[in-house]
């Protein structure tokens, strides 16, 4: 991820504990979709509560390339008896351990939605490179395996690459020289590569 998580609370004080759980679903959800930009999210107790708990409400917008921003927005079912309380009313000590724990599984409920998103858009992304885009060919000429990225020569040209950028999860496959196919996209600092498929040297000496 290009920028740090935001983890933002509103109605309750700053929790480490649960900003540690919000960034460790974060780590999470790269397993899926290593090309995300960023993420914020913000987590709010409703100004009224069960008697028997406290529900919160999530939201998780996350920022990919070439896209509006996913957004999710969690809030478990509120019916049943409830009671009013002030709008900017702090949790009691008392309540911390029992807020703890209705607010872990809000959050762990928000990013399985996040989950699902993020691959219902990875595999449009896909689905759209594959019906519009003709796949450019070239080389690897530089390969920063431990930083997960690399360039790719062709035409004359160096084209940055990822490895969540390589299909098939083949990245720690790649060498220099190695031949692949890539779709070309705009990127923030320059031409960037998606889509990065490993060939045979025979497609690429043809060329």
């Amino acid at each position: 991820m290009l920028m740090p998580p935001q983890v933002t609370f509103h109605g309750l004080e700053h929790s480490p504990e649960l900003e540690a759980v919000v960034l460790d679903r974060v780590s999470w959800l790269e397993q899926f979709y290593q090309g995300i930009v960023s993420c914020r999210v913000l987590i709010e107790a409703p100004h009224r509560h069960r008697r028997d708990g406290r529900h919160f409400h999530l939201t998780i917008e996350l920022t990919v390339p070439n896209s509006e921003p996913i957004v999710v927005s969690h809030a478990p079912s509120m019916h049943g008896p409830l009671k009013d309380t002030g709008a900017g009313e702090h949790l009691k000590a008392s309540e911390t351990d029992s807020v703890h724990r209705y607010a872990r599984v809000a959050i762990h409920d928000a990013f399985d939605v996040a989950r699902r998103r993020l691959q219902d858009f990875a595999r449009r992304q896909r689905g759209a490179v594959k019906l519009h885009q003709t796949p450019a060919h070239g080389a690897v000429s530089v390969l920063m395996p431990d930083e997960g990225y690399g360039f790719i020569e062709a035409d004359e040209r160096q084209i940055y690459f990822n490895r969540a950028s390589v299909l098939d999860t083949a990245f720690d496959e790649l060498s220099i020289g190695k031949p692949v196919a890539f779709i070309e996209e705009r990127g923030d600092k320059g031409p960037q590569a998606s889509t990065v498929r490993v060939l045979g040297k025979h497609h690429y000496m043809s060329k």
